[in-house]
This record gives structure tokens, sequence and C-alpha cells, in this order.
């Protein structure tokens, strides 16, 4: 039976949350959102995300039940090294639906 894959590291995530926060300041229940699925990349870092096309590694996509209800959701870019099993966040924003 094949040996499990190294664990994925996250870097730099909390370093661009805490720069999305101090620049757009979301509400309190959208922080503890978006800050709880920064932890689902440690599982799967692909999930509900796409790839950028022309840019091996770039991840894109809006953290899921983040929509605001003003026609705006958080979105996420972050690159992914398969190699070194590293995701480095790219960066947070609030963007307008559909992302």
């Amino acid at each position: 039976m094949p040996a499990d894959p190294a664990p994925w590291h996250l870097d730099k995530f909390l370093e661009k949350f805490d720069i999305w926060v101090a620049v757009e300041d979301p509400p309190d229940d959208l922080r503890l959102l978006v800050s709880a699925w920064i932890f689902t990349r440690y599982d799967n870092p692909y999930a509900g995300m796409h790839r950028e096309p022309g840019l091996p590694g770039l991840w894109f996509g809006e953290v899921p039940d983040s929509n605001n209800g003003k026609g705006q959701a958080v979105a996420c870019a972050y690159w992914v090294d398969e190699r070194t099993r590293t995701v480095r966040c790219d960066s947070f924003a609030t963007l307008d639906t559909p992302i």
C-alpha cells in the first residue's frame, strides 16, 4: 500500500488575510468564515478553485458562502508547488460576483 503523501504546507495565508482585513474591514462573521476556509487548504488546496490558464500553479476562486448579499464575495488567489507541497497565498479580495 502506498504511503500517504506529505502534508501540504500553507505559506503567507495569515499575512494576506491580515492585509485583507486591514484594507476592507469585513464583518466579524465573514472574517471567521474566511479564516476557517484557510485551514481547508491543508486537506485539498484544489477543492472548489480553478487553475488560471497560462499561469502554471496559480489557483483562484471564491471562498464558499462568502457572498455578502450585495453581489460580492471573497476571492483568494494562491500558488501551488506540488514538488514541495507548498500552497503560498497571493491575495484575498472582495470582488463582484460572479467570480
